[in-house]
């Protein structure tokens, strides 16, 4: 009767890394970070409501060209905060522009008010015209700003996604190769 005896892989050490992020670029996370080295462990999603996801991942130790592939993932996760900033720089300059319209026609309004409280009909209609207009415009005036800084955006965003992706092929050519 022959025995056999089956031999077990040794030891593998790994090392661990979170990242939080947003839901919305979870995919390029769970996509991108694989090229690195790292293989997605898990991920928990937070309670309902909230816009941000974990996800773990690990990796060996012994990887070769660690160093290089740290570089590597510096620049991507850079590249990704750059993408973050341009996405909420679409909407910061309107929301500004719409708060400080929505302020102005609200003092106008209040000037109505108080006019209006002193007696004097014919000032208080005539704030109160542009403080109407002061509260129905910051909405048009948010959509219209939006769509022309998301068309002056989005170019530059497409162009960070190419930056990451490159950086990413050059990583996972690292990988392989070890």
């Amino acid at each position: 009767m022959s025995e056999t005896i089956e031999r077990t892989p040794g030891f593998t050490a790994y090392e661990y890394t979170e990242v939080t992020t947003q839901r919305r670029l979870e995919s390029v996370y769970t996509d991108s970070y694989p090229s690195f080295g790292w293989q997605l462990e898990g991920s928990s999603t937070p309670p309902q409501g909230s816009t941000f996801v974990v996800l773990r991942f690990k990796r060996n130790r012994k990887l070769r060209n660690k160093l290089e592939l740290s570089r590597l993932q510096r620049q991507f996760d850079i590249g990704v905060d750059k993408i973050k900033s341009l996405e909420r720089s679409k909407v910061f300059q309107a929301a500004a522009v719409a708060y400080l319209v929505g302020v102005i026609g609200t003092a106008f309004m209040a000037g109505s008010v108080f006019c209006f409280l002193a007696g004097h009909i014919l000032p208080s209609v005539t704030l109160a015209i542009p403080g109407f207009l002061g509260w129905i415009a910051p909405y048009l005036l948010y959509r219209t700003i939006c769509k022309r800084k998301s068309v002056e955006v989005t170019p530059m965003i497409d162009q960070k996604y190419d930056e990451i992706y490159a950086v990413c092929e050059k990583a996972s050519h690292l990988v392989q190769t070890a």
